[in-house]
């Protein structure tokens, strides 16, 4: 596979290539994946001490945080593939390679893939305050 260089004055305004706008663009996607991963972490801790420590027994080990943290790269591994598919549903569909188009999909995409991991989150916490487990 021939990788693609970009030019260190290049920006996203001026890429007219969708496979090389969605290259470019994929570094800021996995920053915000990771940043989301840790936030989620982060309420998880947080609201787990709130809300499921008084009822029952809830500790964060080393291995947990570990296996948590293998989960989470793999579903990153998992968001990177769909992130793929960007490019393909642009040249798809968008005929006639507006910018506005591209970047409304990419937001879609992206705002969508960071509020999974705290929706998550919240899901199980909300499960716990209903159900109790």
């Amino acid at each position: 596979m021939k990788h693609l260089k970009l030019p260190l004055t290049m920006n996203a305004e001026t890429i007219t290539d969708p496979k090389v706008w969605w290259r470019y663009n994929r570094y800021n996607y996995n920053k915000g994946l990771l940043i989301a991963g840790f936030t989620a972490f982060i309420l998880y801790c947080i609201l787990g001490e709130i809300i499921i420590a008084p009822h029952e027994e809830f500790e964060e080990t080393i291995f947990e945080m570990a296996f948590q943290g293998g989960g989470y790269f793999f579903m990153m591994i998992l968001a990177n593939i769909f992130y793929s598919l960007g490019w393909i549903v642009d040249i798809s569909f968008n005929k006639n390679n507006s910018r506005l188009f591209r970047e409304r999909l990419y937001a879609l995409g992206y705002w969508f893939s960071l509020a999974l991991p705290i929706l998550l989150i919240l899901s199980v916490m909300v499960r716990f305050l209903i159900w109790g487990k």
